[in-house]
């Protein structure tokens, strides 16, 4: 058996309210399509703690590049635009404790949205057209 998601806040509050409405814990299970155990658990830490809360904290490896680094590498990627991913990684490892892979900085420009280079603004062209019409002496 695979581990399943955590029950949303709704779930739980269901089945708080239908225990203590007296209903049985097969019958809770099948009105919000869990597990009888879950309700068992779900139930007793309402009753114990007064509360329910996820146990899962995070998963998987710690990002090497953090909320403060991302402000960080916005802000060498602010002061030269035109720079490549790997002046950014060499610039971004100068001053870093742990050195990242220039890979992982370019995942992590990709995440922080910064993976096109836009023009600051956009010169209106005049319609060629126009340019071309002679010039009318309507006076």
């Amino acid at each position: 058996m695979g581990k399943r998601k955590d029950l949303s806040d709704y779930n739980k509050g269901q089945i708080v309210m239908a225990r203590r409405l007296g209903q049985s814990i097969s019958q809770t299970a099948a009105l919000v399509g869990c597990s009888r155990s879950s309700v068992v658990s779900v139930y007793q830490k309402w009753s114990k703690e007064g509360r329910v809360v996820n146990r899962r904290q995070g998963h998987g490896r710690p990002r090497l590049i953090d909320a403060r680094g991302e402000r960080r590498l916005a802000r060498v990627v602010q002061s030269n635009r035109r720079a490549t991913v790997a002046q950014i990684a060499k610039e971004v490892n100068a001053g870093f404790d742990r050195k990242v892979s220039e890979y992982t900085v370019h995942r992590s420009l990709l995440r922080m949205g910064l993976h096109k280079r836009r023009p600051v603004s956009q010169v209106v062209h005049a319609d060629p057209w126009e340019l071309l019409k002679a010039p009318t002496m309507d006076r």
